[in-house]
């Protein structure tokens, strides 16, 4: 599934059992949702009963020219404006309940789901359509249940309430008020198909726009070194430009509609009056009656229009909530199974207590992999075997494997064929969160939550004391990294850990690996991005950290594997060469030739 094959499925049918997908969510405003219906009943029995009131004075004071009884009769009018009032704010109340009830268990779901989902999930779907679905979907969905189907159920009782007090006025006058009704409902109908064309096109422009905005935000660096200002610039002219079009057409469309709708009113209003007019000037119908009528057939044509633009509304939320749906429902590639879940417990409820502690011996077995949706192998019939304790050194060129084999033992993918096994166990019968619980991951490119230097560490080991936490910060040199802070390890670090500096960074994600006393060390890269200075004060720490730990080093500079137990030379998904330093070093082969290149490379430097 891709950002595409979402924004071009869009249904034009209603589909009730997407909408009835809902039901759980609007549970959770169960109270809220039943008292909207009752206020929707009562305060549309009572506001279509208006024109009763304008009946009832025109003819007993404006037309017998008398003010008697008008006092008790204004009383009561009082009292139904007030209970009107009193019902609007009540409404208001609730609706509001239910749009943020609803949004906040949607989001919930979401939200599990995002942190369910495995890596190639987000390898096929940007940070701008995520946030799009989380957001503006979710919003709308619930902005639509909460507003759009009540509104809608209230126009119809309203309505329903008018064409009944027409009918014990004038059931003559009442079935010309209500032909009306499906001349109004066809204009609409006929020009809704292009009403919902134009305004996917409009919110599909909008998505497009945000997600612009997101990468012209989190890129704004780049853009700049690249000095790309122009061209970033100009794609986002041409965006606006055509949401402006898109959007302008949307409102042509609704001037015409409303204009259309309100010549069809005033037909129904003047052929009342004609009839009206006739019938009251043979006595065979009153003043107020006549008033009535006229209210009544004003009153009933912009309702009925607006339930066919609310059609359009229903279509557009359920093209949004088929997105958040394909979201919650996206298949989780790595996985447990059930009887694996059921002993180890899954990602939100685990059972540490049924964990086998990891000794670290890690075995490939005739392993083969291809990418989800790829027809291509990276790795094929691959063996390897990694006592505990052993460090491990992968090198080669882009694309020819290496963080392929990291990837499959931290299981953020699975083996296509073959056996990956942890300490003689095929890791699938084991839980992903075994797995990574005694894992340490450092990536070239750290990532850093918003909160301090501290909280930053201890997403390490959650219930990590500050003596820990201090503790391992100056086992890698972080420590060094606070001292340079004026608050030490309660600095924040801000979005992404923007306050610091790549290097600063990859400390502290050392110290955040280490703290658990992990039983697996992944170095992805680690030390490509920092300096010389940083790299020194990590080094002898690393080989603190890695000893008795089973380890797999990516390097960018060969110049830290050198001490390595194993380095693996890895070409085309296989393994080319295998040995110590000193053994590859003797070989004469592609090592030596990749490391002398590097030392020449950073003796120029």
């Amino acid at each position: 599934m891709n950002e595409e094959d979402i924004e071009q499925q869009q249904d034009k049918k209603f589909r009730p059992k997407l909408w009835a997908r809902l039901i759980p969510h609007a549970m959770r405003a169960k109270k809220n949702i039943i008292t909207l219906l009752i206020l929707t009943v009562a305060t549309a029995a009572i506001e279509s009963s208006y024109p009763l009131f304008t009946k009832y004075a025109v003819d007993n004071f404006i037309a017998k020219g008398t003010t008697d009884g008008l006092a008790p009769f204004s009383v009561l009018y009082l009292v139904v404006v007030t209970a009107i009032a009193s019902s609007v704010v009540l409404w208001a109340v609730n609706g509001f309940a239910v749009e943020y009830r609803v949004s906040q268990s949607i989001r919930r779901a979401e939200f599990i789901r995002l942190q369910e989902l495995s890596i190639d999930y987000y390898s096929k779907n940007s940070v701008g359509y995520l946030i799009g679905r989380f957001m503006s979907d979710t919003g709308r969905v619930s902005e639509f249940l909460a507003w759009g189907l009540l509104n809608s159920s209230y126009i119809l009782m309203f309505s329903m309430f008018s064409v009944v007090y027409m009918f014990t006025i004038s059931w003559k006058l009442a079935v010309i008020a209500i032909a009306v009704i499906p001349v109004t409902v066809i204009v609409t109908a006929l020009l809704q198909p292009l009403n919902l064309k134009l305004n996917r096109r409009s919110r599909e422009l909008n998505s497009r726009i945000t997600g612009a905005i997101n990468e012209g935000v989190t890129g704004a660096k780049t853009a700049k070194t690249l000095v790309a200002e122009g061209k970033f610039t100009g794609e986002f002219r041409e965006l606006t430009k055509k949401f402006f079009t898109a959007s302008r057409r949307v409102s042509l469309l609704g001037a015409i509609v409303m204009p259309t709708v309100t010549l069809v009113g005033s037909v129904a209003v003047g052929a009342i009056l004609y009839r009206g007019g006739y019938l009251v000037g043979e006595g065979l119908m009153k003043y107020g009656a006549l008033s009535a009528f006229i209210t009544y057939t004003a009153m009933i044509v912009d309702p009925i229009s607006d339930v066919a633009s609310q059609y359009s509304e229903m279509l557009g939320a359920q093209t949004a909530l088929e997105r958040v749906f394909r979201l919650i429902d996206a298949e989780v590639s790595v996985s447990d199974k059930p009887e694996v879940v059921e002993k180890y417990g899954g990602a939100f409820d685990l059972k540490r207590e049924n964990w086998e502690p990891i000794t670290g011996d890690v075995e490939f077995r005739n392993v083969s992999f291809k990418y989800p949706g790829s027809e291509t192998y990276i790795l094929r019939d691959f063996n390897l075997a990694v006592p505990a304790g052993s460090s491990v050194a992968i090198v080669g060129e882009t694309g020819a494997g290496k963080s392929t084999i990291v990837n499959l033992v931290c299981r953020f993918y699975e083996p296509t064929d073959g056996e990956l096994l942890i300490d003689g166990a095929d890791y699938r019968e084991r839980s992903v969160a075994w797995l990574r619980s005694s894992l340490g991951y450092v990536l070239q490119d750290p990532h850093l939550f918003s909160g301090t230097i501290r909280e930053n560490i201890r997403y390490g080991k959650l219930d990590a004391s500050d003596e820990e936490t201090e503790t391992a910060a100056r086992f890698v040199s972080a420590d060094v990294v606070a001292a340079r802070c004026a608050k030490g390890l309660d600095t924040e670090v801000g979005e992404g850990g923007a306050q610091l500096s790549t290097g600063e960074k990859q400390l502290v994600s050392f110290a955040r690996a280490i703290i658990a006393r992990p039983a697996l060390f992944v170095l992805d890269e680690a030390t490509s991005s920092i300096d010389t200075e940083t790299e020194r004060l990590i080094q002898n720490a690393t080989d603190t950290i890695l000893a008795g730990r089973t380890s797999f080093i990516i390097a960018h500079r060969l110049s830290t594997i050198t001490r390595c137990d194993m380095i693996l030379v890895v070409d085309g998904g296989e393994i080319v060469e295998r040995g110590t330093h000193a053994q590859l070093m003797a070989q004469n082969g592609h090592y030596r030739e990749l490391f002398n290149a590097m030392r020449i490379d950073e003796a120029a430097v």
